[in-house]
């Protein structure tokens, strides 16, 4: 399985990623959730990584543990003997959910999981511990089934990308601002970089269409999210439940060919009703 194939293939259906595993009876970030979207047929699947006080590398978004584990400590500070024994709260965590038995992953669990099986993109939270992410993926030889994501902003940016990430030949998505001030700068910056792969902000959706008819002289596909916390111009999972083809369906159109989403069951009934 080569990540970076899939991404450019012309032919392909819109990629499916299920942010943070299919959580919805399973916490979030967890094996079981995991393995939740690949038994659903989902094509990446977004985990978020950070690193133990002793250079273990284990999956986590927040600064802290309180959410997901209750605990108030941020896993920098804690080893990973004791990470790995921590338990996890269902679903999203919080006051709300009960504690589980499924336990805190380390990502050397994850690539054990998912190799051969779907492909991974990686939110690592501090990007100045990605070469040590990469070397993981390198030790279990899972790099050809990993993604790594960053902004671009800034010609430091760029210089960033190129020196860390570009000489290993990872899958890297770049994440530009599309249509708003500001932003003919940050496409001269990934017209430069030419990534596969691109994160869309946008605040209208004809301008993704503009971007994509320039894409794909290079081959460089288009993501966006419609996670109800970060989506842009009301393109949300809430309203793609309500009017799938409204939301959903008009991003495929105007050119988005990864959309990631905490509805990712509903999002391939979608697909598999656009096929007909």
């Amino acid at each position: 399985m080569n990540y970076t194939d899939y991404v450019r293939d012309p032919g392909r259906d819109c990629a499916i990623v299920a942010h943070r595993g299919i959580w919805r009876d399973a916490p979030e970030n967890s094996l079981v959730a995991i393995e939740a979207a690949i038994h659903a047929g989902c094509d990446v699947v977004e985990v978020d990584v950070r690193r133990s006080a002793d250079g273990g590398l284990f999956l986590l978004h927040d600064k802290t543990l309180q959410r997901m584990a209750g605990i108030d400590e941020a896993p920098e500070a804690i080893t990973s003997a004791r990470l790995a024994s921590l338990a996890l709260k269902n679903r999203d965590g919080g006051e709300q959910n009960e504690m589980t038995s499924e336990k805190l992953p380390s990502l050397r669990h994850l690539f054990e999981l998912t190799r051969d099986r779907i492909f991974l993109h990686l939110d690592v939270k501090d990007r100045a511990i990605i070469p040590e992410v990469i070397a993981c993926a390198r030790d279990m030889g899972v790099e050809a089934q990993v993604d790594f994501w960053g902004n671009l902003r800034s010609a430091e940016d760029l210089a960033w990308i190129r020196e860390t990430v570009s000489p290993h030949g990872v899958l890297f998505m770049a994440k530009s601002r599309i249509g708003a001030t500001h932003a003919e700068a940050e496409l001269d910056l990934l017209f430069q970089l030419s990534p596969d792969v691109c994160e869309v902000c946008f605040d209208h959706i004809e301008d993704i269409a503009a971007l994509h008819a320039r894409a794909r002289q290079t081959g460089m596909a288009l993501w966006a999210n419609t996670l109800d916390s970060v989506a842009f111009a009301g393109f949300t999972d809430t309203a793609a439940m309500q009017d799938p083809g409204a939301i959903w369906g008009r991003l495929i159109e105007a050119g988005i060919s990864l959309i990631q989403t905490d509805e990712p069951v509903a999002l391939k009934s979608y697909l598999a009703s656009r096929r007909g």
